[in-house]
């Protein structure tokens, strides 16, 4: 396992991802079994979030971290969207009813067209059920899960305003011992260009974060997908520092955040795609090794998080580390050359 060093810390390069799957008893089995053998091959980075499967997710690997030392992981979570609670019974209506609107934890006007809310309130109960769910007195980052999406709904001085509070919940947190950092999960809003509705300025997130935090804060993660056919984080110089246009990868090294990319392989869907010439070119053998190589030798690439709820795959994917990374010069001449998301 090949492992990179922030902030004394040392995060495998491979994290498992408990996104897909259905929220039932049998594919909570599968994600215990391959949770616990990840852990014991090396993998040391586990992503869930309290919407996934109906909380399914946080309460397994709740029942992994029962089982072994608690710092042999590193944990993240996130909040943001309205979960379901899958120990409530077939009523989910009934829960949300009883659970956060009748209880002023949200209101109807907090939420966005696209189910995220992003609000004091909302993110202190989210916070406190996922450390319930995933039996743990301490979560290693939190991420607050998609934020892009409220700039559908506020302006950006009103979503400003809303990070600020958040950040500042999320501080005190830390002081209490609940959280070590914190930061985004996003899909489109790093990848987006600048005059795009859910494009997020990392400069002036950050900033926002030093007036709650100071200098030391501890905003220093973010979350992006990042794969054959989404390679924006490295193509698109939609991020600026001192007048001077970055990726948001280059961006993240020079502002001191480390990067989780997330859907590797699009949930499956390159797979079916891969021909000979990309295998060739990255030096690998097997079709699903081929998006794992592409991710993990790009430059100032952090821990690539992989869906996987079954122990063959997983095994399946490990197997990268029987290859040599290819150079960054490769990944760099391959992305120039190919018209990504076509020729595939």
């Amino acid at each position: 396992m090949v492992y990179k060093d922030f902030l004394q810390m040392s995060f495998s390069e491979i994290g498992i991802g408990t996104y897909l799957g259905t929220p039932d008893e049998y594919t909570d089995n599968l994600y215990y079994k391959t949770i616990k053998t990840g852990i014991n091959l090396g993998i040391n980075v586990v992503d869930t979030a309290i919407n996934y499967r109906n909380m399914r997710s946080e309460r397994v690997i709740g029942k992994v971290l029962d089982e072994i030392d608690r710092d042999r992981v590193i944990l993240s979570t996130k909040g943001g969207y309205i979960p379901v609670d899958s120990n409530f019974g077939d009523n989910p209506k009934q829960w949300f009813k009883s659970q956060l609107l009748d209880t002023g934890i949200i209101s109807k006007e907090d939420i966005t067209p696209f189910g995220n809310v992003l609000t004091p309130k909302y993110i202190e109960w989210s916070f406190n059920k996922s450390l319930e769910n995933l039996n743990t007195s301490y979560v290693d980052i939190y991420f607050i899960h998609n934020p892009e999406d409220q700039l559908q709904t506020y302006s950006v001085k009103e979503f400003y305003e809303k990070l600020e509070a958040i950040f500042s919940i999320l501080e005190r947190k830390i002081q209490k011992g609940e959280l070590r950092f914190y930061g985004f999960a996003t899909w489109n809003g790093f990848r987006v260009p600048e005059n795009h509705v859910q494009f997020l300025d990392l400069v002036e997130i950050l900033e926002i974060a030093k007036k709650v935090g100071g200098e030391n804060h501890h905003f220093r993660f973010i979350q992006l997908p990042y794969n054959l056919a989404m390679p924006e984080a490295f193509l698109f110089k939609n991020q600026t520092i001192k007048g001077k246009k970055y990726s948001v990868l280059e961006t993240a090294k020079l502002l001191g955040i480390y990067t989780y990319t997330s859907a590797p392989l699009l949930q499956g869907r390159l797979l079916n795609n891969i021909n000979s010439k990309l295998k060739q070119v990255l030096k690998v053998p097997k079709e699903n090794l081929v998006p794992l190589q592409f991710v993990r030798s790009t430059l100032d690439m952090g821990t690539m998080l992989v869906g996987m709820s079954k122990e063959e795959h997983l095994k399946d994917n490990i197997e990268i580390y029987e290859y040599e990374e290819v150079d960054k010069e490769v990944i760099q001449s391959l992305l120039e050359s190919m018209q990504i998301g076509r020729s595939l």
